[in-house]
């Protein structure tokens, strides 16, 4: 009978001890997760950013800026596909005039040899807002 109960007592210390490891298992996975899911969004933010920052500067051409014009509605439209458009889309003032109808969105093209300045405003670290002015 000594022997029997013996028995019970370490077999429940053994299956108490696999809980306890199982659950530090489980706590040190999910830590992981968490871990990498804020590398992942940092890692969007940084390529949402690099489609725009090639362009910010000064004296840059007019061509480059119509590109940046281009990458803009391309983006803002795949924002607005997606339901994004409060946090992803963007908006540009100054010398560009982008028109919005509600089906189609174009823009004025600028003159290719003239220089500009192209200036960023960030939210929440993603670009936010662009403004375009001539070169001073």
């Amino acid at each position: 009978m000594e022997n029997a109960s013996k028995a019970l007592i370490i077999a429940g210390a053994i299956l108490l001890a696999i809980l306890i490891i199982s659950l530090g298992i489980l706590i040190f996975s999910q830590a992981q997760d968490t871990i990498n899911s804020v590398n992942m969004d940092e890692q969007e933010i940084m390529a949402f950013n690099n489609k725009f920052t090639p362009y910010q500067g000064t004296a840059k051409r007019g061509s480059e800026v119509n590109a940046l014009a281009q990458a803009v509605l391309s983006n803002n439209q795949s924002a607005k596909d997606n339901g994004e458009t409060a946090t992803k889309g963007i908006t540009v003032s100054g010398k560009i005039a982008i028109k919005n109808d509600g089906s189609t969105t174009t823009f004025t093209r600028l003159p290719s040899g003239t220089l500009y300045d192209v200036s960023f405003e960030y939210k929440d670290s993603l670009v936010n807002k662009i403004t375009i002015s001539d070169h001073k």
